[in-house]
């Protein structure tokens, strides 16, 4: 029987792998191979420096050790027994995986948010958030650049969802993938949502590679992770996202800007 520490090792190295796999391939492409051919929908014109991605690889590190420890705390040792976390696949309908898996990102959507806000007041930023916001043209590798404690907080989302749902260990590997995913895309510095997109009622719901890109150049505004819902309903949505997209649009395909029923709100609460 594997010992913590071994446990912890052995997730380790597979959040290691699954970062450089998931940030490093469209890096690669991005970046390195075909930037010329991507340079449209390039969101900033400058370009970070590789001893920007050296330090986001080394933050990022320490965050996924952090996420590593948090898991196998969930996972395999008493403390577990205290989580809804379930082993026999068949103790639900195996459409539950499914749902599951939805909710626990519109849970971990709002927990970002507010967490977030809080990583913002001026005595945490300075002390934790000013690592992650370094990076000012953020990149694939900047999606884990987190401060200890930041990662900590951020890791704590799994405590969360484990506490108050049902989750199969095979729901929460889904649920830290695509969440992963989700996060590169935001920090990918490249705006690759398909043409129709900004025409459809998806626009109005869900985040943009542009939206949170505009929090890393701006700092304010644009909490959200996944959606855009709390940053409406809090007023906290940047007011220069829908033009910003726009514009960014308009230099992709060419076309005018979209008139919509949809406009950011204009109260910004301060980007408190």
């Amino acid at each position: 029987m594997q010992t913590l520490t071994e446990a912890v090792a052995r997730i380790f190295s597979l959040g290691a792998l699954r970062y450089f796999i998931l940030a490093g391939i469209p890096f690669i492409l991005f970046y390195l191979i075909y930037p010329a051919r991507w340079k449209q929908q390039k969101i900033q014109r400058r370009e970070a420096s590789r001893k920007d991605f050296f330090r986001e690889i080394w933050h990022s590190m320490q965050s996924t050790l952090v996420f590593s420890i948090i898991s196998v705390t969930i996972l395999f040792t008493p403390l577990r027994q205290y989580t809804l976390v379930y082993t026999h696949i068949g103790d639900f309908p195996v459409w539950y995986i499914g749902v599951s898996l939805l909710l626990s990102l519109v849970v971990h959507d709002t927990y970002f948010y507010w967490m977030h806000r809080l990583l913002h007041h001026p005595v945490l930023f300075k002390a934790t958030h000013l690592v992650h916001h370094k990076s000012t043209n953020p990149s694939p590798w900047t999606s884990y650049s987190f401060h200890l404690l930041e990662a900590v907080a951020e890791g704590g989302i799994l405590v969360v969802i484990v506490c108050i749902m049902p989750m199969h260990p095979l729901t929460v590997l889904l649920f830290t993938v695509s969440g992963f995913i989700i996060n590169v895309y935001g920090h990918l510095g490249y705006e690759i949502m398909p043409r129709g997109f900004r025409r459809s009622w998806l626009f109005e719901v869900l985040n943009t590679s542009v939206h949170h890109n505009l929090h890393h150049s701006r700092f304010k505004g644009n909490y959200g992770l996944y959606f855009r819902i709390w940053d409406r309903v809090m007023g906290t949505e940047h007011p220069n996202y829908v033009s910003e997209y726009d514009r960014l649009q308009a230099q992709r395909f060419g076309e005018r800007p979209v008139v919509s029923g949809s406009k950011t709100p204009a109260r910004v609460a301060d980007f408190q």
